[in-house]
């Protein structure tokens, strides 16, 4: 495999991007766990097909990274040493407050998707530019279900 001098800034959007996933992943199980509501069954159903397809994406994620010949997230402390997206602890989350905060965090990630997308067409890794199109749409479905949602 052949390095170039971007390859680390590519594996390391990578990386970050991982992280988050995972933490918006758990977010979103933990809403999913959790929600009360008039809407329960609608966002219990939503949240899990949302996290469904976050974790998805993280074996094609960390193999890009690997692909590109660097080491990839190997602890939930990488993880967390890593990631942006706030984890939610709280004991009781409004129902509204989940869709709005999933909503943020999706948006999130949408912007370190744009992130890996610029590193890897400057390192000319046309794969990881080709997956990240696909990964932006999805996240960019889940920002419109979720806005949709809560009416706005």
């Amino acid at each position: 495999m052949t390095k170039t001098d971007n390859q680390p800034a590519v594996a390391d959007a990578l990386n970050a991007l991982l992280a988050d996933s995972f933490a918006l992943y758990l977010k979103t199980k933990n809403y999913h766990w959790h929600v009360q509501g008039p809407h329960f069954r609608e966002l219990h159903l939503l949240f899990d097909e949302q996290a469904t397809q976050i974790l998805a994406t993280t074996d094609l994620i960390a193999e890009r990274v690997r692909k590109n010949g660097a080491p990839t997230l190997r602890s939930i402390g990488d993880i967390g040493r890593r990631q942006s997206i706030r984890d939610d602890d709280g004991a009781t989350v409004d129902a509204d407050t989940m869709v709005r905060t999933l909503a943020t965090d999706n948006e999130t990630l949408l912007a370190q998707l744009k992130e890996v997308k610029a590193a890897a067409e400057t390192d000319g890794d046309i794969a990881t530019s080709g997956l990240v199109d696909a990964w932006a749409d999805e996240t960019q479905q889940r920002i419109w279900f979720l806005k949709a949602t809560a009416g706005y």
